[in-house]
């Protein structure tokens, strides 16, 4: 009789290695391993013959750079999202994208049930299992780390190592590194071990070595560099004169903000399962555009419709954040993003400079911005009637006159 399958989300380290094991063990099942490519570079080497090792009966992975930055990043970055006031939500907007492809996966092979590495105190736990909820509500999601069992066999990393040991499960486990990273087209996180104190400061000549994409600003180049950015309907599709595709411009523009120091965030940020914790981020290409955007916008979009996308701002990080992608309410306000964005062409220029984005220029052949209307001096069209302000501001002066008058008489 066959065995039983499962699809299992693996990245090569302790808790995967670990788990693969375990699972196989416990479920006397085929494990089948799956790893998205989708921008951690050489954390990639050796892991389909790492995985074969530790017991897996299958390897999947699969390059979905190019599906990350055309069909998750972009229209993130149309909406403006900006996940309490500083996070670009690296990590959070690539998780649905791996859980979509873990189902395919499943599905394909015919497996019961996908499992993951997340802990029961993250955020990556709630968006896999949400993606999974709204494209496979038949599959099961095997969470370990929520399992009394798993738990009280591995209380620790040493129990863990020791498992992996006696596995011939081969690990580098190491504390020259005090802390975790998840890396990705967008962005690279750190955080727990040693940045679980908030006090701690990473950007200290002493913990230079922790950045991986970005230089520390004071070590930026003295000299500014400008960079021009093309858009069309609110993707940008060309640095500097030449046309590229989203995962181009977004491995251009990572290289051109980590020369400079650009896109480092270190924050306390509220799960969504109820705590705060402390991360620290570098999105240098991710700043850029997102900076970029927003002026490309401020030429182009119509006010109203800016105030109104504005005001979703908040509502479509948290979607992203807490795992809704594939919710209805997520792509019903990505239905009015996307229309917002039909006008928002042109091209900015932007100055680049040890940590900063500057503004240097924005053109647009459906700019709304007219210089004649707008001008200090004499308005050769004639479209603004300075007189016509007088009743405008009577007319919106009228209820606060009113309640004044109230208050007055109320005092007496």
């Amino acid at each position: 009789m066959a065995k039983q399958k499962i699809v299992l989300a693996y990245s090569g380290g302790l808790d995967t290695s670990v788990i693969l094991a375990w699972l196989k063990e416990k479920y006397d099942a085929e494990i089948i391993t799956f790893t998205a490519d989708i921008g951690q570079k050489d954390e990639l080497d050796g892991l389909e013959e790492k995985a074969l090792k530790t017991g897996a009966s299958k390897v999947y992975i699969d390059d979905l750079r190019e599906e990350f930055a055309k069909d998750f990043i972009f229209p993130m970055f149309q909406s403006g999202a900006l996940y309490e006031g500083q996070y670009l939500l690296g990590t959070s907007i690539a998780r649905p994208l791996i859980a979509k492809r873990m189902v395919e996966i499943a599905r394909a092979e015919g497996a019961f049930a996908i499992a993951h590495g997340a802990t029961g105190k993250g955020n990556d736990q709630v968006r896999f299992e949400l993606t999974a909820a709204a494209l496979a509500p038949e599959l099961e999601v095997i969470a370990p780390w929520r399992l009394d069992e798993f738990r009280e066999q591995f209380p620790g990393r040493a129990e863990m190592i020791a498992y992996a040991e006696k596995q011939g499960i081969k690990i580098q486990a190491s504390a020259s590194k005090p802390y975790s990273t998840d890396r990705n087209l967008l962005h690279i996180s750190f955080e727990s071990g040693i940045l679980e104190d908030p006090w701690f400061d990473p950007s200290a000549d002493s913990n230079k070595d922790m950045f991986v994409l970005s230089v520390a600003p004071e070590d930026a180049p003295d000299q500014a560099e400008y960079v021009e950015l093309e858009f069309e309907q609110g993707n940008c599709v060309g640095i500097n004169g030449d046309h590229m595709d989203p995962l181009t411009v977004m491995e251009k523009l990572n290289e051109i903000g980590g020369k400079h120091g650009i896109g480092r965030v270190d924050m306390v940020e509220n799960r969504f399962v109820g705590m705060k914790s402390r991360g620290v981020y570098e999105t240098p290409g991710g700043t850029i555009l997102f900076t970029a955007h927003r002026k490309m916008e401020s030429l182009t979009m119509d006010r109203d419709v800016m105030h109104l996308r504005d005001s979703l701002i908040s509502k479509y990080a948290s979607l992203v954040y807490n795992g809704f992608w594939f919710a209805p309410e997520r792509l019903a306000l990505q239905a009015l993003v996307t229309e917002s964005q039909k006008n928002v062409t042109g091209v900015v220029r932007l100055k680049l400079y040890k940590g900063n984005v500057i503004g240097a220029g924005v053109k647009s052949p459906v700019s709304l911005y007219n210089p004649n209307i707008a001008t200090m001096e004499a308005d050769p069209t004639q479209a603004y009637n300075q007189n016509d302000a007088t009743g405008f501001i009577r007319l919106n002066a009228l209820r606060l006159k009113v309640a004044s008058g109230v208050e007055q008489n109320a005092g007496k």
